[in-house]
């Protein structure tokens, strides 16, 4: 199971990428949105929910595994951040790539309190900053379709 577990933390391998393995996750979580954009909102919520609960396993078996805190090539976090950001928007690329810019810098900075949610223990903690950073992240996204609905 650790290497089931390792697999999906690192989204098959994606966290091991040499430069911003995050940002490359980051960018596989707007994918995962591309395709299921058009999916029901109850389906779109299962999918965010599954990535979560799995990711939550899977970054705590990484963390042991890797023996290091918040690993790196742990990026299943990004994935689920972006994933929140983007949550029910229907934005076409052109928003999903603004999307994705608000959250990179939102995960970089961790404004309050994500950064106070990777004191959690293991796999929730891993998490629970990056989904934060999503919350604050589609918040952001609601605003600017105010502003830009056709995005």
């Amino acid at each position: 199971m650790t290497r089931v577990g390792v697999g999906i933390a690192t989204v098959g391998g994606v966290g091991f990428f040499p430069v911003a393995p995050g940002t490359v996750g980051s960018a596989v979580g707007v994918g995962i949105y591309l395709v299921s954009r058009g999916w029901s909102a109850q389906a779109q919520v299962a999918l965010l929910v599954g990535i979560t609960v799995v990711g939550i396993w899977a970054a705590g078996v990484a963390e042991t595994a890797l023996k290091r805190q918040d690993p790196g090539p742990v990026v299943i976090d990004e994935v689920a951040g972006q994933l929140v950001t983007l949550l029910l928007t229907g934005v076409t690329w052109r928003g999903a790539l603004v999307g994705f810019l608000i959250f990179r810098v939102l995960d970089i900075i961790k404004p309050f309190p994500a950064r106070q949610f990777e004191r959690l223990h293991g796999g929730l903690g891993i998490m629970a900053d990056d989904l934060m950073a999503g919350v604050y992240g589609w918040g952001l996204m609601m605003l600017m379709l105010r502003w830009w609905p056709g995005a």
